[in-house]
């Protein structure tokens, strides 16, 4: 004889960020919530989160700091539950936290404040949390989802997928949101790694030779445009401006940078007329690190003493400066990237509450879903965002 299943009004997949979050909602409601994980600790990505630290959201999080196949999708949920709404949560729990740049927050202390805070909303609201549960079976039929971990089966009338992505397969990352999602008709916008370092060619050996150099640059693809550190490896380009342009880039297409946003056109002739016996080399050193103006120099190909260089020939080692083009083999990959671009499909989704539209009952939310954020917090707000619309509206 099978196990007589327990009941609950909404059963959540996933104990990361955006299902916690979305049980902590509902349960407030007066819901009763089962939360199902395969992991044996909740909130993994966040413990390892901003250095430790969790960057938790960002003071600024516009719709045009996302990316999707409907870039409008995120503005209800995001404008519903905004930054200053989960920084009044984190100052509730009396946890201290701090602005870095460009908008970052981050605790003063340790991410795991921020797991600890979501299980007690959890556990506040009497929603149940089972780790260690992998799934075994789905069923759906009468308007009831039927969820099967080894011995245990749960029943309930909504189910809301918040199993993440594909990025950091070691903290058990998988497809199963995408499969989950196919099963019950939803299409899938195809999975790829963003805000990942990039790899470069043995044509740029050269840049691969200096790995742990960093610069302040302008790194572009396409129309996108981030002024932030480039940082050299020994496989590529990383750094807070080579991961944000790496949301946008696709295989074939090349990304360049401006070494030198902060100099107006001519400084490099400039440069010539106040020190003419200076070098290119030395020239660049004054900005970039000795090294990479080492490297950048030899591949200009301008040697000699400034005064013995036309202005023509500096003016074209300053346009080239200002739009050094790469063209990356590939990327590190799902292991390194800290987000997944694409997912379940936004057209099938009720962008006010986060439910399928042809499937009643069921729900996406997080990263499993195609809206991807910027690098500094915006990707912990749109899983704060989209779980609050479910959790309002379970």
């Amino acid at each position: 004889m099978g196990s007589i299943p327990s009941r609950h009004d909404a059963i959540v997949l996933g104990a990361g960020g955006a299902g916690l979050m979305c049980a902590a909602v509902a349960a407030g409601r007066g819901l009763n919530v089962l939360v199902i994980d395969h992991a044996d600790e909740a909130g993994k990505k966040i413990l390892i989160s901003g250095g430790g630290r969790c960057n938790f959201t960002n003071r600024l999080t516009p719709p045009q700091c996302y990316l999707s196949a409907n870039p409008h999708f995120a503005t209800s949920a995001l404008a519903r539950y905004t930054p200053d709404d989960f920084i009044a949560l984190i100052e509730r729990h009396r946890i201290a936290w701090h602005e870095k740049t460009l908008g970052q927050l981050f605790c003063d202390g340790s991410a795991r404040q921020v797991v600890a805070m979501l299980l007690a909303e959890c556990a506040s609201g009497g929603a149940e949390i089972a780790l260690s549960s992998p799934i075994t079976d789905l069923a759906h039929a009468d308007g009831q989802f039927r969820v099967t971990c080894g011995q245990r089966i749960a029943s309930a009338s909504a189910l809301v997928i918040a199993t993440g992505g594909l990025s950091i397969p070691k903290l058990g990352a998988s497809g199963f949101a995408y499969d989950i999602a196919r099963r019950f008709g939803l299409k899938v916008v195809e999975p790829r790694p963003a805000l990942v370092p990039l790899t470069l060619g043995p044509d740029e050996a050269l840049f691969r030779s200096l790995s742990g150099v960093a610069a302040d640059v302008i790194a572009s693809c396409g129309k996108a445009r981030f002024r932030e550190a480039a940082l050299f490896t020994h496989k590529g380009l990383s750094g807070p401006a080579i991961l944000q342009v790496s949301s946008y880039w696709r295989r074939g297409e090349e990304i360049s940078i401006d070494f030198f946003p902060h100099r107006q056109p001519g400084w490099l002739v400039a440069a010539k007329r106040a020190r003419p016996r200076s070098t290119v080399r030395n020239s660049l050193a004054e900005t970039l690190a000795a090294r990479l103006a080492e490297a950048v120099a030899e591949r200009l190909g301008l040697a000699g003493e400034l005064a013995n260089l036309s202005d023509r020939a500096l003016e074209g080692a300053e346009a080239r400066l200002c739009r050094w083009r790469f063209n990356p083999s590939g990327s590190e990959g799902f292991a390194k990237a800290e987000v997944t671009a694409g997912g379940i499909a936004t057209d099938g989704l009720s962008s006010k509450t986060m439910q399928a539209k042809k499937v009643p009952g069921l729900y996406a939310v997080g990263e499993a879903v195609d809206v991807t954020g910027w690098l500094g917090g915006y990707n912990f707000q749109w899983a704060w965002s989209s779980a609050w619309a479910a959790g309002q509206a379970l």
